[in-house]
């Protein structure tokens, strides 16, 4: 018989699969094109710009609640909902109930008619804002949101600078691009004019930062100066922000700042204490609107509060949500105030499919959803537990170099364990997740180098889900960073 080192056994031990909490829905059986069908058909017919996770391109047959069922029925727990889209559930049995019974009636008329469920949507929706943000446009996808929001905020303010962070993602449309500060997403044409970009207030990897500046569960491990009043990498940022003023803003001449309230796609970035604040104060004084980019930090995502922003402190002029608002159904808005909003008269300004009666009821579902089940209530303890269990893993490997979020918005930042802050090699990264998926766990990547780990399940996971989460992702790194 084959004698086993201690260090193998243990590894061995390490390996075993995580038990995956029950579930008592039985998925349909696949009966459609083979796995191979679809790959060629990808290659062929689809758009070769269109990336495809994993080395082997997951085929996803269906869905429910925070559940999906590759072909072959195997089960996974969805820890990315979408890019942060599914909010209340897969398949939530009460939208499509509520969808189908719509499209029974009244599938789609043009807005230039009358029909209620558009009109009863938008007082429920715009019911979730404080102060005069009280008028709703409908859209479909959260770039045409930002992509109204740009043409907002120059009409109104009649100026035409407009700010934004590196690494903010807020779309990929022509106009959005230029917004979006990341070369990932840039294409090689020339640039429109009058956009701007100051650092990203990254407490981590950036040049300022420590252990007390984040509101939020968890702080980083870097030395902080910071005073219990005021925090000091806030106000070197803000430094940096106010020289973009200084050096490229006609004085008193902007349009817009706009921010997430934690940066997605960008790598789960939260700011340091006081940053939005302090930026919406900026944008003021030099004439322009603060758009708060909501797509993946609203309706209750970040647990303490229904919107993201809420956590800055701050009331915004302009508000832009996606996403999570119709729980996948094509469906996206931008909320302002009745004095913004008028600036649109001066043209004629038209949208076919926002705010059709399909995507009304659908997004009125699922701010009920999220009321009655107390989703934001969830978001927060399951997504607190989350992060603190996470946070342990923090401590036992040093691949680990950061964990970071509110609620269910969530990163892990992976670097190469040497005490830099080095990424970790793509290659280890794409092993490791492929790892995570092989067990059972479905996770996004974020960042400019992707080794950023987004954890952004749908908004109903339980405790259970959490545990067999941190039991994967430790399985995983014991398996490939353990020297026991």
């Amino acid at each position: 018989m084959r004698a086993f080192t201690f260090n193998q056994i243990s590894k061995r031990l390490y390996s075993q699969k995580p038990a995956m909490p029950p579930c008592n829905f039985t998925p349909k059986g696949y009966k459609g094109p083979s796995y191979d069908s679809l790959i060629r058909v990808r290659k062929e017919r689809l758009s070769p710009a269109l990336v495809t996770y994993y080395s082997k391109p997951f085929a996803v047959h269906q869905g429910h609640m925070q559940w999906l069922f590759d072909l072959e029925g195997k089960r996974y727990l969805d820890l990315f909902g979408g890019i942060c889209t599914v909010s209340v559930g897969h398949c939530h049995p009460e939208i499509t109930e509520a969808v189908a019974e719509q499209m029974s009636i009244l599938g789609h008329v043009s807005n230039v008619y009358l029909h209620p469920k558009v009109h009863k949507y938008a007082e429920q929706l715009t019911d979730k804002f404080s102060g005069d943000l009280k008028v709703v446009y409908f859209v479909n996808s959260g770039a045409e949101a930002n992509e109204l929001a740009m043409l907002m905020a120059r009409t109104y303010t009649q100026n035409f600078e407009i700010i934004s962070l590196r690494g903010a993602y807020h779309g990929m449309t022509n106009q959005t691009m230029n917004l979006t500060a990341s070369s990932l997403y840039r294409h090689p044409v020339p640039s429109s004019p009058g956009f701007h970009y100051t650092m990203t207030p990254d407490v981590y990897r950036g040049i300022w930062g420590g252990k007390h500046c984040r509101d939020s569960p968890i702080q980083t491990n870097r030395h902080c100066t910071c005073s219990s009043n005021e925090c000091e990498a806030s106000t070197k940022y803000l430094e940096q922000l106010e020289e973009v003023y200084r050096y490229s803003i006609p004085k008193g001449k902007a349009a817009a700042f706009f921010a997430e309230s934690i940066q997605g796609v960008g790598g789960s970035v939260q700011y340091p204490r006081g940053y939005l604040k302090g930026a919406y104060n900026m944008i003021k004084k030099c004439g322009g609107v603060f758009v708060a980019d909501e797509v993946q930090t609203g309706f209750g995502r970040t647990g303490e509060h229904y919107w993201g922003f809420e956590m800055h402190d701050i009331v915004p002029d302009i508000v832009t949500m996606a996403k999570g608002i119709g729980n996948g159904f094509p469906l996206a808005a931008v909320v302002t105030t009745p004095q913004i909003a008028q600036s649109l008269t001066k043209a004629q300004h038209f949208n076919t499919f926002g705010g059709n009666p399909l995507a009304s009821v659908a997004g009125m579902k699922v701010l009920e959803i999220i009321q009655r089940d107390k989703l934001q209530e969830n978001s927060k303890r399951v997504g607190t537990h989350l992060l603190l269990e996470l946070d342990k893993l923090r401590q036992e490997f040093p691949v680990i170099g950061d964990v970071r979020g509110v609620g269910l918005m969530i990163g892990i930042e992976m670097v190469a364990g040497d005490g830099s802050k080095t990424p970790l090699e793509p290659a280890k990264v794409m092993k490791y997740w492929e790892r995570c998926l092989e067990l059972g766990i479905v996770i996004g990547r974020g960042g400019y180098f992707g080794h950023v780990f987004r954890i952004k399940p749908p908004m109903c996971i339980t405790k259970e889900d959490a545990d067999f989460t941190v039991a994967v992702v430790k399985t995983a790194l014991r398996e490939m960073f353990s020297n026991k």
